[in-house]
């Protein structure tokens, strides 16, 4: 009992004796911690790292890693400067030959950086592999164009004149492998559908999933003119194509009736005369069949409704 007794006494400081212990327990600790970091010892640091290679001749497919956890040893203040990210400069890995490099060793590093570090040593490199990926820089010139610009018009209305495109080509740079992997004529992606008027709108040029590309312009100019569609019905003599078959299938129907919806201007310059219709039947083997016929001859800024479709047997 005397004990606890003692114990409480002893803690029964009063507010100037408590500051005065605080700042005995502060001072001890400034200089534990200064004492410990004169002194060597290890840790795991991550340092960011950097490729040098030629950026004239060649590019990253993907992003590189940017940085490398090392196992170093050397004096606390070094550790402490490093680990906090204090006037740590990047490591740098050299890329001689970037295109035959798919992937680093982490063993291969320690010879790298071993000039880079002042003040540390490397012991040993925690990642395992560092892979890279790297192709050479080249440019190419592509046309641009619409798919199926009828996606983007009112059911209504329909384009009478050639859609225009300033300037109607554009220059990609980018990895070898992906530029030359890119179809020759760029189709764009208009920004606006159920178009019912005249249009003239700036449209970028977008590469889905491959955003590393660089685009000279990165957006063109589009316009074009939309006129009320008109339908038109007619009829149009039907041709078959035989080819080498020997079998001759009975086919009556001899004309076909069609229907194709054209802008109203276009209308009265349409031909009938330049129409055809036509069926293939070469290669079939004997039984009955339900062909549609392939109609030929419409302007480009026709687009087709209906057409019959012609039985035949063998």
């Amino acid at each position: 009992m005397s004990l606890i007794r003692s114990i409480f006494d002893f803690l029964r400081f009063n507010k100037r004796n408590w500051k005065a212990v605080v700042l005995c327990l502060s001072s001890a600790t400034v200089f534990w911690f200064f004492n410990a970091l004169n002194k060597r010892h290890s840790a795991n640091i991550s340092f960011p790292i950097v490729f040098d290679y030629n950026h004239e001749n060649y590019v990253p497919v993907s992003d590189f890693p940017s940085s490398v956890r090392i196992n170093v040893s050397g004096l606390g203040w070094d550790l402490l400067r490093k680990s906090s990210g204090l006037k740590v400069p990047p490591l740098v890995i050299p890329l001689e030959r970037p295109t035959e490099i798919r992937k680093i060793v982490g063993s291969t590093l320690p010879a790298l950086f071993a000039t880079q570090l002042e003040g540390l040593q490397i012991n040993f490199v925690l990642a395992d592999t560092l892979h890279i990926d790297m192709d050479e820089l080249v440019s190419k010139k592509f046309t641009v164009k619409i798919d199926s610009i009828r996606k983007y018009l009112n059911p209504d209305v329909g384009v009478f004149k050639e859609v225009n495109f300033k300037p109607d080509t554009v220059w990609v740079t980018g990895p070898k492998r992906i530029v030359y992997g890119l179809p020759n004529i760029i189709s764009l992606t208009l920004p606006k559908t159920n178009i019912s008027k005249d249009f003239d709108d700036e449209v970028e040029i977008i590469f889905n999933n491959h955003e590393i590309l660089k685009r000279n312009p990165s957006a063109v100019d589009v316009s074009f003119e939309v006129e009320k569609l008109m339908e038109v019905n007619d009829r149009v003599k039907l041709d078959v194509y035989y080819g080498a078959t020997k079998l001759r299938p009975s086919i009556l129907t001899k004309e076909v009736n069609y229907s194709y919806r054209l802008p109203a201007s276009l209308v009265k310059r349409m031909s009938a005369d330049s129409v055809t219709a036509s069926i293939n039947v070469e290669e079939r083997t004997a039984g009955n069949y339900k062909l549609i016929p392939v109609i030929r001859g419409l302007p480009a800024q026709a687009y087709l409704i209906k057409i019959d479709t012609v039985h035949i047997n063998y």
